[in-house]
């Protein structure tokens, strides 16, 4: 196969009916079950019959539901290490006690990147980058919660290279930064529940114009996945009321750094220029 599952449901999630995109996301959540278990079992837990699911893997390109089976068992293959060690480490580190806050929301954050580092497609991913760096311009936008990774991300690139920006900064229009995206520009979108209206519409508008939109969000149902050239999904479970960003910060310190290396020398001189004029206009001390 060409693609993974990931990047294969990723594509085509939102295409799918509302009885598919259920299938998805049982199989999402359920890898174990559908890779073991035979669909007569998960009807009788799922309600849903065989034949969905047979729709579904064809939905997503597969030959057969015997191809999706047998590229998850693959995929499961991958994560038991991880997942053995992970739970060895908890029960070596907190035993059989009940968690405190912090142990718990610490060891989800830690989680949340140990799958990043096991599911992310690194190759989708150095495209991306590439794609990126041969950018005439990129644009990044996020809103809600997802507004100060947005800001640290476009605040790192301006370190290094002169043609990153935000498109919701105080001051500026996004109606505008978004109108002047075309064939040859790139735009990074960071979207999680709940939603914004205004960043889907965004990412519908860049595609449309011809840019490269890549969508870094934490489901499949996400809207602004019909609109990407490349996803990411990254996990986010936390005991927090709220979603933790902490494995998406790291995904885009890792970008930055991805595209640091690709842009060289030139990536230098950027940096040591902005450092010295921050220094010649007070915004840091020598000190």
């Amino acid at each position: 196969m060409s693609e993974s599952f990931e990047k294969r449901l990723a594509e085509t999630f939102g295409q799918l009916s509302t009885r598919l995109q259920a299938a998805a996301d049982y199989v999402a959540k359920n890898p174990v079950d559908i890779a073991t278990r035979s669909l007569r079992s998960v009807e009788e837990d799922t309600g849903m019959a065989p034949a969905t699911f047979t729709r579904l893997a064809r939905a997503m390109g597969y030959a057969s539901f015997a191809e999706l089976r047998t590229d998850l068992r693959g995929k499961i293959t991958q994560d038991v290490n991880n997942f053995a060690a992970r739970a060895e480490r908890l029960q070596a580190e907190h035993g059989k006690g009940q968690q405190s806050f912090f142990t718990a929301h610490l060891s989800a954050c830690i989680a949340n990147i140990d799958q990043m580092a096991t599911q992310l497609d690194q190759e989708a991913l150095a495209e991306a980058v590439d794609t990126l760096y041969r950018a005439k311009q990129v644009v990044v936008l996020g809103a809600l919660g997802s507004t100060g990774l947005a800001e640290y991300l476009s605040y790192m690139a301006e370190y290094c290279v002169g043609n990153w920006r935000l498109a919701n900064r105080m001051g500026s229009s996004i109606g505008a930064t978004v109108g002047q995206l075309g064939k040859g520009d790139a735009m990074i979108v960071i979207t999680k529940p709940p939603f914004s209206d205004t960043v889907l519409k965004a990412a519908q508008l860049a595609h449309e114009q011809g840019a490269y939109v890549i969508v870094l969000t934490d489901t499949y149902a996400c809207p602004a996945l019909r609109y990407c050239s490349a996803s990411f999904l990254v996990p986010t479970e936390s005991p927090h009321f709220y979603s933790s960003y902490v494995a998406s910060m790291a995904l885009a310190e890792t970008m930055i750094g991805m595209l640091v290396s690709r842009s060289g020398p030139e990536a230098k001189a950027q940096i040591a220029r902005i450092e010295n004029i921050n220094l010649q206009l007070g915004v840091v001390s020598e000190g």
